[in-house]
């Protein structure tokens, strides 16, 4: 008699069947334009449980002015790390007016873990991983729990480690969507000048990529948008793309 499944076995069964949807959606849709990916997947293939990720960072104002045609009232999560830069918290503010977006919602970190894990709010300065771990993943775990998916602003031309972006991805029992995964920096350019959107303030004074303010630095001429994030140290990501949210989001407790 063949023993009975763990637990773990239905996650990792569930899991696969989502990864092979993900890759079905990607090969159906991911040839689409952006504005039509997000139509589709906001009003068919996700309809009232699907919600948008945004730091309000260097270029988010395109996927956010495109959500903003589609549907107004689509959830968009937003991070407050308690680490922003004050111009990205403003910046954020003016977006949602321009657009008139209707449904931000906000996401701290636990405080209790906070107390915990960074009494003092130093742990960036000898762990940045388990900083974004407490102030990041965590977080974005519960604010796309409710969700079947989520949209990201993601772009393959952003950095090496996201060359091979797929338009459609599972993380865990969900979808991550990436809408402008194949355009290209004229591709951001353009649009941001044909509608005429803002950017954020500190793109000027050479942050491409725009995280919390202890570990940002302005990018350098000839490198990628992104090596200005945790400059000096090894890590790329703050660990919400990578495979530590999965794990958050199959956890029990959400």
């Amino acid at each position: 008699m063949l023993a009975k499944p763990r637990p773990l076995d239905h996650i990792a069964d569930a899991d696969d069947g989502i990864a092979a949807k993900a890759a079905g959606f990607d090969a159906l849709y991911g040839h689409l334009s952006p504005i039509e990916i997000i139509e589709r997947s906001a009003n068919d293939l996700f309809h009232d449980e699907i919600a948008a990720v945004s730091s309000f960072g260097a270029d988010s104002a395109v996927l956010l002015h495109m959500i903003a045609k589609i549907d107004r009232t689509l959830p968009v999560i937003f991070l407050n790390t308690g680490k922003h830069f004050e111009e990205t918290l403003g910046y954020r503010d003016a977006l949602v007016a321009d657009f008139g977006l209707t449904n931000i919602r906000v996401i701290k970190p636990d405080e209790a873990a906070l107390e915990r894990i960074d009494p003092t709010g130093n742990l960036h300065q000898n762990n940045t991983d388990a900083c974004c771990d407490v102030r990041k993943v965590e977080p974005l775990a519960r604010g796309v729990a409710p969700f079947r998916a989520w949209f990201t602003g993601r772009k393959r031309f952003q950095a090496s480690t996201r060359a091979a972006l797929p338009v459609f991805e599972a993380v865990g029992p969900r979808i991550r969507i990436n809408p402008l995964a194949h355009w290209t920096t004229s591709d951001q350019a353009d649009y941001m000048r044909a509608h005429a959107l803002r950017e954020n303030p500190l793109v000027a004074y050479g942050y491409l990529s725009i995280g919390c303010f202890p570990c940002t630095q302005p990018v350098q001429p000839g490198e990628d948008a992104r090596s200005g994030r945790w400059a000096g140290h090894a890590k790329t990501e703050c660990g919400i793309h990578l495979s530590g949210l999965e794990v958050s989001l199959t956890d029990a407790s959400l």
